[in-house]
């Protein structure tokens, strides 16, 4: 049952949306965490571990690589294992209403896409895909994961706890100096998850679709998402220039909160199919009224 003061929030949520029919949406970690994939931040949007591997250590850092690939071996299979929680299945249900402009998530699990979304602009890219950074070949994910474990049996009963984004902390101090790093079938180059790394930026042409979508939009809603990083702050700076409003539902402070016109401060997963239900239920109405 969801708390009386929770549903006056979205009650005036409700208010800011009602009537809009282009909803541009930026999803974040906490749109995840029912589904069994943890977040980086706490509820004051500090970090709640080490910050993950950098961009620059990978490219020219042999032991960062082979750190990254044994912890990834470990914690891929979570990922895999993940469903969509009502979270998802509410936004896929609101762009079926007709009501959103489209979806740009920082999350790299495919879920979204799972639950039904068919507009995702994956800010981020996917963990689903890996490419080789000498000659841009692609190959999925599971193929990978197939190589790592027939090379490295020594890891598979590591004891290691999950951690965001297919991550995983390993347990004590395992040596990985024998651990075999994965190499691109077609020329022996260097791979890397197709996803952007911290120290990396996002592909500009993905940035300059993002913002098509958020100057399209009659309101911007914040699904669990702290807005800390700057990827995905920027369009709600955006927003807030072109006189969009903005509302979030989120757990904790978001960088964005001096802008929100209405924040529910709740689980996303126990928030969003009440809005949806009540935001698609006149949607579909009327849809049904015209046909």
């Amino acid at each position: 049952m969801i708390h009386r003061a929770v549903a006056e929030t979205i009650t005036a949520l409700l208010e800011h949306l009602e009537g809009s029919r282009r909803i541009a949406v930026i999803t974040g970690a906490g749109c995840s965490t029912r589904s069994g994939i943890g977040d980086y931040r706490d509820e004051q949007g500090a970090w709640k571990r080490h910050p993950p591997v950098q961009m620059q250590e990978f490219l020219h850092q042999e032991p960062a690589r082979r750190r990254y690939w044994a912890r990834s071996m470990l914690g891929w299979p979570r990922i895999a294992r993940a469903r969509p929680n009502a979270a998802h299945v509410a936004l896929a249900g609101l762009e079926q209403a007709g009501l959103l402009a489209g979806l740009i998530t920082q999350n790299v699990d495919g879920l979204h896409q799972q639950a039904g979304q068919r507009q995702v602009l994956e800010l981020h890219g996917t963990l689903g895909i890996v490419v080789c950074l000498e000659c841009g070949a692609r190959s999925d994910r599971l193929t990978v994961q197939q190589r790592l474990e027939q090379d490295n049996t020594f890891l598979l009963d590591t004891p290691a706890s999950a951690a965001p984004d297919g991550d995983a902390d390993l347990a004590g101090d395992v040596d990985l100096s024998d651990f075999r790093v994965p190499a691109c079938g077609r020329c022996g180059g260097r791979l890397k998850p197709d996803v952007v790394f911290y120290g990396d930026s996002v592909p500009r042409q993905r940035v300059a679709r993002a913002g098509e979508l958020i100057e399209s939009a009659d309101a911007v809603l914040i699904v669990g998402s702290s807005l800390m990083v700057f990827s995905g702050f920027r369009f709600c700076r955006l927003a807030r220039q072109l006189g969009i409003p903005l509302v979030a539902v989120n757990r904790g402070r978001t960088r964005a909160d001096d802008w929100l016109a209405v924040k529910v401060d709740a689980d996303c997963a126990e928030v969003l199919p009440a809005l949806a239900a009540a935001l698609a239920g006149p949607a579909a109405s009327v849809s049904r009224a015209r046909a």
